[in-house]
């Protein structure tokens, strides 16, 4: 197995607030994956796996480069169809409950 490896860049993290939590806007790179197979996500291979994970009721979420942190995406619709892709992604992130609100997204 191959597995599609990862670096967190944050780029110009700002002060920024979703709905009175603490969030930054902040750059960050990773993989799309899913709740269930997590890291395991990125791998060559894991598309059709995250596909089924998904149907079943997993979570869209990123897997940050470095660092493999998960991040939950409040907003899926702005990744589907990048299933296991390397991604750019630019957004709200609130640190707290690792949650990201993406508003822009850029294939690697």
């Amino acid at each position: 197995m191959v597995h599609c490896g990862g670096i967190v860049t944050l780029a110009g993290a700002t002060g920024g607030s979703t709905e009175g939590t603490k969030a930054k806007t902040a750059t960050v790179s990773g993989y799309v994956s899913d709740s269930v197979c997590g890291t395991k996500g990125p791998a060559v291979g894991y598309a059709d796996c995250t596909n089924k994970c998904l149907v079943k009721g997993a979570q869209l979420v990123i897997v940050v480069d470095q660092s493999q942190a998960i991040l939950t995406i409040d907003n899926p619709d702005v990744v589907k169809g990048h299933e296991c892709h390397h991604v750019l992604v630019t957004g709200d992130i609130n640190t707290h409950t690792n949650v990201i609100h993406i508003y822009s997204l850029r294939i690697l």
